[in-house]
């Protein structure tokens, strides 16, 4: 969701998520204006107005000298979270955490924030947001009298009402009518605001790429760019009274894309702009904004989120003062309170007098109208009918639209129920202003590839811990959890080692004579062992004698020691052998381990076998630091704000790095001075050795030749070749990046059962054509891992020989089809050999999931194994990592052109990849590239808007292929019903974790007893008490998942294919929850299962192989004891689960019928 987990290491999903809750994982300052407090004219009375003697130039005096105003709040008691996918706990709270940097670099006018203004037509960037190069628009008829969340603003003279809807803006006489279109295309443009003088309006536009703030005349000519950020974004512009200046919200992000907002200041002429009201800290993740200013120009008002704390909290209770309206003044920076209390009060509105604010507030689950005396404090509520604000979420762009009052201050015109309405100053009534629009609305095809689900065989495309012998001859690496060698040449790869058990072989890694390997043996019950084995793969033995969660060994250069991780372990493996985690040494011909330091991790060695390097951190940063063998004599080498990995080379000389998935490399100082690293230091020469991404990175050839991975692909590049011994020529040709190397791809056949099974005697819910397709008493044979047949029992024959199920009195429907899972998949590049949480989502139906967050590297290699039939799991699909747009290491995916997302898409497609997380880009234009690499790439587009309504919009117009969670706001209106109806862009709304308000999650935990699920036995029991015994219980009118679902509805019977997506809330059951919760939002029990069976498999484009049960599809199925399409909450009553033809009994999930496969003990077993 908004951006929910990736952590800043590595993307480690080894951390449960926390039940009912989504999160988990230079300001420039221009010189020569004037604060503006002497406006030209009051808008009510339009006449002439002289306020006490205060000069402009004094009021900017005082600003400059003193210190920029803070926004009232205490100090952070709380480091900043970790970046998730904003639901999303990474979006899943499955990821370990780490804190990210704590100074994310600033938005300097170098950086774009020049503010200068421009024609709208000169000097048009590469990419123009309203004509996405090589993309065909269409046009959607939008006609309709209502819409949804509408900014209005009057004119001074009181005649006019400005109106955005659907990201055009309109112009209309205040007594209603048709309205005029003055700002349209495919850029998304709101917020409009009359300058005092009624001439122009300003508003919030992408069309420069990102939201910025434009002036137009009033007639919609002339339109102007006066803010020029291209990072942090801009909102909510507020005319000074003199209509010289122009205050609006600046949107900051952490590591995180949520953040908070500051105000700036702006002349209409241009320049970067002068902070106001300034963000408390770096790491605050709290909204302020809504700035609008006082009638007489010395104050500005805004609203703020009060609670304590930087950590931004899904479904804050509104019942609260979550958040205050304060006033800024000009003249001194004082801040105070001007309107604060239960139901909290935001989009602060002055009365044109400037005796009253009029605010919003929440009283319940309604959202009203109030109006404050500001000499006697006096508030009353005057319009109580409103739609839902968005107090409970994250909103950017304010918790409420834009409202205004008309110039004599009786009334004030405002958006609700889909209308523009006319309320009574006094409280006595409200009216409809009518409007009527007939017109249309661009947007792009979305791509929705054909995937094949289950092919006979497939192509490992995940070799993992790849290391190149130091003669650079031969690579090992790891695939389908055992070590293979390879010719760096070429020719083909043979297994290393010789043993014929289950246990994993990982980490890889050679000794400097090129004699010796050193690796990791692992086995779920056994643990793991440090090995070295001879280059060949002969002669394995332990160097370690107790068990352990080990990783990543390494050989000193003399080869007499070797360093490795010892970690600690819990939910995905045992807990036991935990203790004392750190960085530790051995013998190389075995003996007991001596802890070097327990604050670091991947050790190292340079040319020296006496000094270590190892990473740690410090301030958020990434350091490569080293150490002597007893952990002292401690040295900072290198440190970097985005830098993921640091790998030394052999001789110590020269260091690489990985920075936005690309690896680079930098001679590393000597001693120990420390040294920034990044893309664009300057200090010393670094070179992008990749292009297209990079894994596991190493060194061969005493240092001379730089290794790493990409997909199925080992990539070189000599060290010569990236840096000269003396200065070069200007017009020296540049390194360029290999483009090619040595394929470890290998093809794997297709786990596939043989033989003829048949299913007698049960109620069949086909799904097939446009209902349930039941099926009274019907017969399914299945040869194989397909269906062959099917139909009534009297018109199907049971082969001779098949295997027959007599399963009299049970129902049969398709797996579910999970299309926006998240959960573990291992924990720091450890797959482990069973997965409770897979096999627990299978055991209670899932049969297929699609996780649009995850790490590539254990993701992809889990599904592999899947695939070959060495994990037991449903079947997986994934984004990887989320595109992101925040400033987190780990995950965060620059992009400053189309060739940029095109590398992002490319490299996920090698990796694996079927989709694309387009998540919470900043930019307009870095969205749309994304959208158009993958439709060039032929993948899935699965996009997010994080709880923002506009972003939501302009994803659906740019063509992705789905929108992932749900819309914000209480109700769909006709003008977005038929907007999304005029797609093929389609909807998972994920109900589990709503925006807006309490979600599916913790309202299933408060209704049922999850912990006395039969079902749930695949589960850590002390963990499932843990996560579901004692639950806060909430009235009904607190959740939200009802109306989501109801929204969803009206979407689904006008075509748009919606799905479940469970979100890895509470492995297994979450899935239910989405089924249960679409019925209490209005769906039949059929319409849910559709949604959670054949609408997803429609979405992924998969509906060939899943989804339905029908000739030729797979043997994808769910055997219940009751009937769920008779009640939906029978949903859950399994008892046997079918993949591909296999038969699990849901409790054991052992196998069944058609095999004798025994599950693997769970470690708590």
């Amino acid at each position: 969701m908004p951006d929910p987990a990736p952590c800043a290491c590595h993307l480690s999903p080894d951390i449960e998520p926390v039940p009912g809750r989504k999160d988990i994982l230079d300001e420039h300052h221009g010189t020569g204006l004037a604060i503006p407090t002497r406006p030209l004219r009051l808008r009510g009375s339009m006449q002439q107005w002289d306020p006490p003697m205060k000069s402009s130039l004094c009021l900017l005096t005082s600003v400059l000298l003193s210190t920029t105003a803070l926004a009232q709040a205490p100090a952070p008691d709380q480091q900043q979270a970790d970046p998730v996918e904003e639901t999303e706990a990474p979006e899943d709270e499955n990821l370990r955490p780490v804190t990210p940097p704590d100074n994310l670099p600033e938005q300097t006018p170098e950086d774009g924030a020049t503010g200068e203004s421009i024609a709208a037509d000169d000097e048009k960037p590469e990419w123009d947001v309203n004509a996405p190069p090589g993309v065909a628009i269409e046009q959607v008829p939008i006609r309709t009298d209502e819409a949804t969340w509408v900014d209005v603003d009057v004119s001074p003279d009181g005649r006019t009402i400005a109106f955005n809807v659907l990201g055009d803006i309109y112009t209309m006489p205040i007594t209603g009518g048709t309205p005029t279109r003055i700002a349209e295309g495919l850029a998304w443009e709101v917020q409009p605001r009359f300058s005092p003088d009624g001439t122009r309006i300003a508003f919030t536009s992408d069309r420069g790429g990102g939201d910025n703030i434009w002036i137009m005349n009033a007639d919609g000519s002339d339109k102007r760019q006066l803010t020029k950020e291209d990072f942090r974004l801009m909102h909510q512009p507020t005319w000074s009274p003199d209509g010289q200046y122009i205050a609006a919200k600046k949107h900051f992000t952490t590591g995180r894309s949520l953040g908070t907002g500051e105000i700036w200041l702006y002349h209409v002429s241009g320049g970067g702009g002068v902070k106001l009201v300034k963000r408390a800290s770096e790491a605050l993740q709290k909204e302020l904004g809504e700035p609008v200013y006082a009638p007489d120009g010395e104050a500005v008002y805004y609203s703020r989120n009060v609670t304590g704390g930087p950590i931004f909290e899904y479904a804050q209770d509104s019942t609260q003062g979550t958040f205050a309206i304060e006033r800024y003044e000009l003249a001194t920076g004082e801040v105070t309170t001007a309107v604060s209390g239960f139901g909290g009060a935001v989009r602060p509105q002055p009365s044109p007098d400037g005796n009253s604010l009029a605010f919003i507030r929440r009283d319940k689950d309604q959202t009203e109208l109030w109006v404050k005396n500001l000499a006697t404090g006096q508030q009353r509520m005057i319009y109580g009918d409103l739609d839902m604000d968005m107090q409970e979420t994250w909103a950017v762009h304010g918790f409420y639209p834009l409202m205004d009052w008309v110039p004599d201050g009786n009334s004030i015109v405002l958006w609700a129920g889909g209308k523009l309405k006319r309320v009574a100053a006094d409280g006595s009534g409200a009216s409809d202003i009518p409007f009527s629009i007939n017109d249309t609305r661009g947007v792009a095809d979305a791509p929705h590839p054909v995937i094949p689900v289950s092919p006979d065989s497939f192509t490992a495309k995940i070799p993992r811990f790849a290391s190149v012998s130091p003669d650079g001859r031969t690579v090992v690496f790891e695939s389908l959890g055992k070590l293979y060698a390879k010719p760096v040449g070429g020719g083909a790869e043979r297994r290393l080692t010789s043993g014929t058990d289950d246990a994993l072989e990982l980490w890889p890694s050679w000794s400097r004579d090129g004699r010796r390997i050193t690796y990791v043996r692992w086995t779920d019950s056994g643990l793991g062992q440090i090995m070295t084995a001879n280059a060949n793969g002969s002669g394995a033995r332990a160097v370690t004698t107790m068990r352990g969660h080990y990783a990543n060994p390494r050989f000193s250069p003399t080869g007499d020691t070797i360093v490795f991780e010892k970690r600690s372990g819990g939910y995905l493996t045992s807990p036991e052998f935990s203790e004392n985690a750190g960085v530790y040494s051995v013998s190389a011909a075995g003996g007991t381990p001596q802890l070097v330091a327990r604050d670091t991790s991947n050790p190292q060695f340079g040319a020296d076998s006496d000094r270590l390097f190892m990473l740690g951190r410090k301030d958020g940063k990434l350091q490569l630091l080293s150490a002597d063998l007893d952990g002292e004599a401690r040295q900072v080498h290198a440190e970097g704000e985005l830098a993921t990995e640091y790998h030394v080379s052999p001789r110590g000389d020269f260091v690489a790095f990985r920075e936005n998935y690309e690896v680079f490399a930098t001679p590393l100082m000597p001693g120990g001075q420390a040294v920034t690293v990044g893309e664009k230091a300057s200090s010393l020469p670094v070179v992008r050795a990749s292009k297209g991404g990079a894994d596991y990175i190493g060194w061969s050839e005493g240092g001379d030749m730089l290794t790493w991975s990409m997909g199925p692909v080992l990539y070189r590049a000599s060290l010569a070749s990236m840096f000269a011994n003396a200065p070069k020529d200007k017009d020296a040709p540049a390194f360029v990046p290999p483009t090619s190397g040595t394929s470890l791809e290998r093809s794997v056949a297709a786990d596939k059962p043989r033989g003829t099974v048949a299913i007698t005697g049960a109620k069949i819910l086909t799904m097939a054509g446009d209902g349930a397709g039941a099926i009274a008493n019907g017969t399914i044979v299945i040869t194989g891992d397909r269906i062959a047949a099917i139909g009534p029992a009297s018109s199907v024959q049971v082969p001779q020989g098949a295997t027959v199920i007599d399963a009299a009195g049970k129902t049969i429907m398709p797996g579910l089809v999970d299309a926006h899972a998240h959960g573990p998949q291992g924990t720091g590049d450890l797959v482990p050999q069973q997965n409770w949480s897979l096999v627990q989502n299978l055991a209670m139906g899932t049969t297929k999931i699609h996780d649009p967050s995850s790490q590539a590297s254990m993701i992809f290699a889990a599904a592999e194994r899947q695939r070959a039939g060495t994990l037991l799991a449903p079947r997986i699909f994934s984004t990887a990592e989320i595109v992101y747009g925040a400033k987190a290491p780990s995950v965060y995916a620059r992009i400053d052109s189309y060739e940029d997302a095109l590398a992002h898409i490319q490299r996920i497609k090698a990796q694996g990849g079927i989709s694309i997380k387009n998540y919470n880009q900043p930019r307009r234009d870095q969205r749309q590239q994304v959208v158009a690499a993958a439709r060039v790439e032929n993948m899935l587009v699965v996009a997010e808007g994080g709880s923002l309504f506009g972003m939501d919009m302009n994803l659906i117009a740019d063509g992705n292929s789905t929108l992932e969670h749900n819309v914000p706001g209480e109700v769909f209106y006709e003008d977005v019903l038929q907007f999304w109806a005029g797609t093929n862009v389609n909807y998972t709304p994920t109900l589990v974790v709503t925006y807006g308000g309490l979600a599916g999650d913790p309202y299933w935990r408060q209704a049922t007893d999850v912990f006395a699920n039969p079902l749930m036995v695949h589960t850590p029991p002390r963990q499932l008490i843990a996560q579901t015994a004692r639950r806060v219980k909430a009235p009904d009118w607190a959740f939200v998942d009802d109306e989501a679902a109801r929204e969803a509805k009206k979407l689904a019977q006008r075509g748009v294919k919606v799905s479940i997506g469970a979100h890895g809330q509470q492995a297994g059951v979450a899935a239910h929850w989405e089924l249960w919760s679409f019925a209490r939002g209005g769906m039949t029990a059929v319409e849910a299962l559709r949604a959670g069976t054949i609408e997803p498999a429609k979405s992924l484009g998969m509906e060939r192989d899943i989804g339905s049960l029908e000739v030729g599809k797979l043997a994808d199925l769910i055997v219940l004891d009751a009937d769920p399409s008779e009640n939906i909450r029978n949903s859950d009553k399994i008892d046997r689960v079918m993949l591909g033809g296999r038969l699990y009994d849901a409790r054991t999930m052992n196998e069944v019928e058609t095999g004798n496969a025994r599950r693997l003990p769970y470690w708590w077993e």
